[in-house]
């Protein structure tokens, strides 16, 4: 089994799958109902509710999934996390945490997108070694 994508569920399929290009600089059709932006070997994609398998009672959508929602972060890996942080702080976006050595060793930096979604913006150490690489 492998994750192939994370969907968000939103209002603006479009505003918002235009925020995630900018963010990772790729570029594909946008449109209102229906968006995957690739990030290498995975994607984000984007739909409004009622391309969901989940819709609740009919009419009650985004509330009702509004109301079972759970906070999720979205990881993005990069070379350099402070090289990357003035081309996000022009994005506009909310800061939680700017670029920080965290004590397992990845700099990383915390923000939301422009519906509240975590994104976390990360590079691990150059010296350490890959999971594969450790034994």
């Amino acid at each position: 089994m492998r994750l192939v994508q994370a969907r968000i569920v939103t209002d603006d399929v479009e505003a918002l799958a235009g925020f995630y290009g900018q963010l990772t600089e790729t570029s594909g059709p946008l449109n209102e109902y229906y968006v995957e932006v690739v990030t290498g070997v995975a994607a984000v994609g984007f739909s409004k509710c009622k391309f969901t398998e989940d819709q609740g009672p009919a009419g009650a959508c985004t509330a009702s999934l509004g109301a079972r929602r759970g906070e999720i972060i979205l990881d993005f890996e990069v070379d350099d996390v402070d090289a990357e942080y003035p081309r996000i702080e022009a994005l506009g976006v909310e800061w939680v945490m700017a670029p920080t050595t965290q004590p397992w060793g990845n700099r990383s930096m915390l923000f939301r997108d422009r519906e509240g979604h975590l994104i976390n913006v990360f590079s691990r150490p150059s010296a350490r070694p890959l999971n594969n690489e450790s034994k």
